[in-house]
């Protein structure tokens, strides 16, 4: 082996060598590698909008907890057939009395007992919504999460891509006082590499662009420094799906059917004010004059709600609210119609984005990188031209890139559909 090949080949482990204890370096830097599983789990726990519907969820049970209650009651003081001042009193009997009272309203248990099943439809309904703004915030999560993976990787093939433009760039020069290579080539090589450089400096903002919007959707300081797991796993679409899968999946039809019975549950209460309610009250009178008896007042009430004057507001509002869950229960139906379609729209476009990146990972690319190593090993023998070379490496990365975009737009399209199947 002639002394200028033993030259490049040395040249080129220093160079691989260096890098890996570069990338090395690097991923010691980035602090603790977190899975996707681990960053939903510390959404779940610290997003303070998730902590936001969990409050609300506690406070309308609490609420629940005094829905039985009575109304307080009430006592008072006072006189009775009290003469006025300055009256002349005849007979001792007309001095009146002093006198003392207790009420006590009665609501009727059985709306009370509405009351409470309704106060706690309404603390499902806050839970179902906890549901639904998690799968917003983990949709948001995954897509960061994704993009960042593909981040890793376009890292990955700009720093090979940067090796192998200064490995060239030293080939040439050497080659130059040879002859062997012209010095525009050097000029274009040396052009590459800037590109490289300025397209590394705007990933790696990127990426840390990413781990600040992951450290917001998990509460944690916008510094905190982590990596990511580099394989993802793409899942397979569901061939069949309808209405019934989806019913029982999705949050927002959850939180949906949540209002809905909580609306029904509203009509009965509102239906049971046709019931009674009661009241009692007791009355302890003592009279200013001793020869008179204490005597004490003790009544019974009960409403009389089917009066015409006054069965009009619960009627109209009963018949309100039933027209709202009406409307409600077609508003559901045509959500889940358009989520069927949805769902198997985005199955049939993941079918073919997953086709399309399987043929640049077995077809495209090795094609582009054995053409480029077919010019490197004509060019290291002195029967190709440097800027075949270049060319050649240039169609190979373009093909990475665009490989990675169209994986970065294979995960946005499982996250939609996950986001739609609520997984």
């Amino acid at each position: 082996m002639s002394s200028t090949k033993l030259y490049f080949l040395a040249l080129l482990l220093f160079i691989s060598s260096v890098a890996r204890a570069q990338d090395s370096l690097q991923v010691q830097a980035r602090g603790p590698v977190l899975s996707l599983d681990s960053v939903l789990m510390l959404i779940d726990q610290n997003n303070p909008m998730l902590l936001e519907n969990q409050y609300r969820a506690l406070a309308q049970n609490a609420m629940a907890e005094g829905a039985r209650s009575q109304m307080a009651p009430m006592v008072g003081g006072g006189v009775f057939m009290y003469p006025y001042p300055g009256q002349k009193v005849m007979d001792p009997g007309d001095k009146g009395m002093f006198m003392v009272s207790a009420e006590q309203q009665i609501t009727n248990p059985a709306k009370l007992k509405a009351r409470e099943a309704y106060q706690l439809s309404r603390a499902g309904m806050e839970e179902a919504g906890r549901d639904y703004q998690y799968n917003q915030l983990r949709a948001q999560a995954k897509t960061a999460y994704y993009q960042w993976v593909v981040l890793e990787r376009k890292m990955q093939v700009l720093r090979e891509s940067q090796r192998i433009m200064e490995f060239m760039l030293k080939l040439a020069k050497v080659r130059y006082p040879y002859n062997q290579s012209s010095l525009g080539s050097i000029y274009k090589v040396e052009g590459r590499i800037g590109e490289i450089e300025n397209m590394l400096v705007m990933t790696k903002g990127e990426m840390a662009m990413k781990n600040i919007q992951l450290n917001t959707l998990m509460n944690l300081p916008p510094d905190f420094k982590f990596a990511v797991v580099p394989l993802v796993k793409v899942p397979e679409p569901i061939a069949v799906i309808d209405t019934v899968d989806l019913s029982a999946s999705r949050s927002d039809i959850r939180r949906l059917d949540r209002s809905i019975e909580s609306m029904q549950l509203n009509l009965r209460l509102e239906n049971l004010q046709r019931k009674p309610d009661f009241g009692v009250r007791l009355e302890g009178m003592v009279p200013r004059a001793d020869m008179m008896p204490r005597m004490f007042s003790l009544m019974g009430m009960v409403s009389i709600p089917i009066a015409p004057w006054a069965s009009k507001m619960y009627k109209a509002n009963a018949k309100a609210i039933d027209l709202e869950i009406q409307g409600m229960q077609r508003g559901r139906e045509g959500l889940l119609n358009e989520a069927v379609g949805m769902v198997r729209s985005m199955a049939v476009e993941l079918q073919a984005k997953r086709t399309q990146v399987q043929n640049y990972e077995t077809k495209i690319i090795p094609a582009l990188r054995r053409n480029y190593e077919t010019t490197l090993l004509s060019y290291e023998q002195n029967t190709g031209a440097l800027p075949l070379v270049v060319d050649a490496w240039e169609a190979w990365n373009m093909a990475q890139m665009e490989y990675l975009n169209n994986l970065q737009q294979l995960y946005l399209i499982v996250v939609n559909y996950e986001k739609e199947l609520e997984k």
